[in-house]
């Protein structure tokens, strides 16, 4: 993993409040090999849970990692691919997790509102750092979507084509919602302390509850009746109770869990990004015609966080400007989760899209 730091005293990052904030430092791996003319790169944008460790091997795989590597989708002897952690996040690029060198700690709840579009700008730096200027890709899944759309409504001229998937325009009031429960299950646990919790202190139970809340909607209830149905397992509840049942389990599991690899005020952070986020009407089209770049829009059947109208939405809003889209809804029982799961179809969609943009 590579780390960079994009913003100094002297070189300030301006966020889109108008705040202007450093230092900021952003941690990135890349894979495959850049070619002569720095012509096959492709950005991967993260979901709001995520890293920039995209790939890996078997003992420490990538949360993409079907996805990536020989012969794979984004094929690492064609590609060079580069995944960086997002501002806000907390692992590696600056975020509440980080220390305040004006006060020796944590910058926690007093983090600077930052926004998607603040995410891509510090992107943008990176790949100046990294002397990078064109984009054959930019792909993501979820928030990762959101950041690829934001890249062609930022920078058009930077990017070739784009790969959105699993995504949206903007949130619906129901995303906004669940976002928001899962916000007030943070802040209130009584560890949450304003956000001033010691890093080795986080609001634990606050923290997990937010994940079994959010994975709930990654799920859909096909998937959920295969992998659970309404079988039981001994498992202390607390309340009298001997068995519960393994969906129960399940996501007490993938809570506690959860709360070893995240901050809870990087998820304060970037989930108000993701609500706030909205390209609808004119604003994707607002630096420029988008008619130079090709679009790979991907949704699932059965995701019933990110409907597949929301990537119709899109589709729409691009051919109503005449900009070449290919669409595809895949059959999938996954819910949302499938843009990680349905690796078969996505990589065959992929591979071919990419094939045709570079030889365009």
């Amino acid at each position: 993993m590579g780390k960079v730091r994009i913003a100094d005293d002297l070189t300030p990052l301006i966020l889109e409040s108008g705040q202007s904030f450093y230092p900021v430092d952003v941690a990135y791996e890349t894979y495959g090999s850049l070619n002569k003319d720095k012509t096959n790169v492709i950005l991967l944008e993260h979901s709001f849970s995520g890293d920039a460790h995209a790939a890996g091997d078997e003992i420490n795989p990538g949360w993409w990692q079907a996805l990536i590597g020989p012969g794979k989708a984004f094929d690492t002897d064609l590609y060079y691919i580069i995944c960086s952690n997002v501002l806000g996040g907390c692992k590696g690029t600056t975020g509440p997790s980080s220390i305040n060198p004006a006060t020796g700690e944590t910058y926690g709840a007093r983090f600077p509102i930052v926004t998607i579009s603040d995410m891509v700008e510090v992107q943008r730096r990176l790949l100046d750092e990294l002397k990078i200027n064109i984009l054959l890709a930019v792909a993501g899944g979820s928030m990762g979507g959101m950041l690829a759309l934001q890249w062609v409504a930022k920078y058009p001229h930077r990017v070739r084509s784009v790969i959105p998937i699993a995504t949206t325009l903007k949130h619906s009031p129901q995303q906004i919602a669940f976002n928001e429960v899962s916000r007030q299950a943070i802040t209130s646990d009584i560890d949450w302390k304003d956000g001033r919790y010691n890093i080795d202190k986080q609001p634990e139970r606050g923290l997990a509850l937010a994940r079994m809340i959010a994975h709930i909607t990654y799920m859909s209830e096909a998937s959920m009746e295969a992998k659970f149905a309404r079988k039981k397992k001994a498992t202390p509840l607390g309340f009298g109770q001997k068995f519960g049942f393994e969906v129960e389990s399940y996501l007490q599991y993938r809570g506690e869990s959860f709360v070893k690899r995240f901050d809870a005020n990087s998820y304060l952070f970037l989930t108000r990004a993701m609500d706030e986020f909205n390209l609808s009407g004119d604003s994707l089209f607002a630096c420029g015609p988008l008619s130079d770049i090709h679009f790979l829009v991907i949704s699932f059947k059965s995701d019933w966080l990110y409907p597949s109208a929301q990537s119709q939405e899109l589709v729409r809003r691009l051919v109503s400007q005449n900009v070449e889209v290919t669409y595809c809804e895949i059959s999938s029982t996954y819910g949302h989760d499938a843009f990680l799961i349905e690796t078969d179809e996505q990589t065959h969609l992929i591979k071919h899209f990419l094939e045709k943009v570079a030889t365009s």
